[in-house]
């Protein structure tokens, strides 16, 4: 059995220990985000098709036309991709990034398409 005993700080070791414990919920979130939006970010490089960070640019834009997470809206985009219907608002949210990226400076080497994705 292995014992843990936290001395930084002025703090007691029980909330030093319950620190270290959320920021490693924290991390553990983070990381899990992570995976869905280089996935998510992938398969729009794919798709339109643009650099990586283009791509993420595409994703945060989209995330926050609809008022949600970046992992959230990632997730949504793996969904679409494996059948589940991207909900309404995150499709027009998709849209107008998409019009918006290729009005501003043609990074992506593919044209608009007005009905994509589906």
């Amino acid at each position: 059995m292995l014992r843990a005993e936290a001395t930084w700080g002025n703090a007691a070791a029980g909330d030093d220990l319950g620190a270290l414990r959320a920021e490693n919920d924290r991390l553990r979130w983070a990381l899990a985000g992570r995976a869905v939006i280089d996935q998510a970010r992938g398969m729009m490089m794919v798709l339109t098709p643009c650099d990586p960070g283009t791509a993420g640019d595409l994703l945060v834009d989209v995330s926050r036309q609809c008022d949600t997470t970046l992992p959230e809206a990632a997730a949504a985009m793996v969904a679409a991709w494996e059948g589940k219907p991207l909900p309404e608002r995150m499709l027009q949210a998709l849209r107008r990034a998409l019009r918006r990226l290729h009005a501003e400076d043609r990074r992506c080497a593919s044209p608009p398409a007005d009905d994509w994705p589906r």
